[in-house]
């Protein structure tokens, strides 16, 4: 029988099931999630919510008492407002709207590789403007060529793995000097100083997308919930081409308690950016390892033979890491989630093994 796989739409052939890498371990630093523990008060919230919740109905198509609470937070109505399974679902309908053959989407990488590989979903050229390999800076020049005649850019802020912030300069820049509209995520925009994000730009910008999610900061990776805030135009468009009920009704219901108590996880964020420091100073008096500032709930490093030290780290000491090492621009690198401070303290405890021993032989 012929291989049903030579049926497929060409642009996927050559796609491949995720794979984050994720191995049994003591202390998994490897995906970015929120690994503090959730505050009593809210956790009661939300049980309370979930017993609270029938299942034998269909969701809310759009989420609307979340859209409502979400758009309360940010100081807009529902109509600039739309609820998705993680961001990653919004992400594929902006680009299954918006891009296609001959729509060219601008991406600067070192950056989240969904972006180009949706893109390629979507049989949308990708066009890249790389990084700025010793400190991830973007050629704000490149990038406003590229984009000149581009269906869509893609910034990250701060931007996974590298953790900086993109320039509200560069934002304003594309938005007054191309046609093109400019995706930010800020997946880990609770974690930068206060003003980093360009959400409030939205409203005097109907080409300006902002896509946040409940993931990180909210501690809410398992239940699903991403947002984007956007123009009205953008966010019909957007529910015109959604997959129905996509957000279940427990999801709902978390996420509406999360935010209605969002107060409750600013102690949490706060001790995550005070471990960022602390990882980030205990990761500078290792030998040959150096680390890049972050405005997010992770560190980039980079480290001696990272590779194998990914690999001793998961096999000897049962830590688990992201290994970047053999990304493009990325070599030697790994990215370290921040966590508890027990959690970080086995992390540094066992990288100085590692490192230390290396060093000596």
């Amino acid at each position: 029988m012929r291989d049903v796989t030579s049926r497929l739409r060409e642009a996927l052939r050559s796609f491949e099931p995720y794979d984050p890498a994720f191995s049994p371990c003591r202390v998994n630093l490897s995906a970015n999630e929120n690994t503090h523990p959730m505050p009593p008060e809210l956790r009661a919230a939300i049980d309370e919510a979930l017993l609270s919740t029938p299942l034998n109905r269909y969701p809310d198509p759009m989420a609307n008492e979340l859209r409502d609470a979400l758009a309360a937070r940010h100081g807009t109505d529902r109509s600039r407002v739309i609820v998705g399974n993680g961001g990653d679902e919004l992400l594929f309908n902006l680009l299954f709207a918006f891009g296609g053959p001959g729509r060219s989407v601008v991406t600067c990488p070192p950056d989240f590789a969904e972006y180009a590989n949706f893109a390629q979903m979507c049989e949308a050229p990708v066009r890249r403007v790389p990084r700025d390999p010793r400190d991830f800076s973007i050629d704000a020049d490149a990038l406003a060529a590229a984009a000149a005649d581009a269906a869509m850019v893609i910034l990250t802020s701060p931007n996974n793995p590298t953790g900086d912030l993109a320039p509200r300069a560069l934002v304003r820049r594309l938005l007054d000097e191309t046609d093109a509209l400019v995706l930010v995520d800020e997946a880990y925009v609770e974690f930068a100083p206060e003003g980093s994000s360009v959400v409030d730009l939205v409203a005097q910008s109907p080409r300006l997308m902002v896509l946040r999610t409940l993931s990180k900061a909210f501690g809410l990776a398992g239940a699903r919930l991403g947002y984007l805030v956007a123009d009205p135009a953008v966010v019909d468009a957007l529910a015109a081409v959604r997959q129905i009920y996509s957000v279940d009704v427990l999801a709902q219901a978390v996420g509406l308690a999360a935010v209605t108590h969002r107060d409750l996880m600013a102690g949490v964020v706060a001790d995550i950016v005070a471990e960022r420091g602390r990882l980030a100073a205990g990761l500078a008096e290792l030998p040959g390892v150096s680390a890049w500032t972050s405005a997010a709930n992770f560190v980039l490093a980079r480290v001696p033979d990272a590779h194998r030290v990914w690999e001793r780290l998961r096999d000897e000491h049962s830590v688990l890491v992201r290994d970047f090492s053999s990304v493009p621009g990325l070599e030697g690198c790994l990215r370290l989630t921040v966590g508890t401070r027990a959690e970080n303290d086995a992390l540094l405890d066992a990288l100085a093994v590692l490192t230390r021993r290396d060093s000596q032989s």
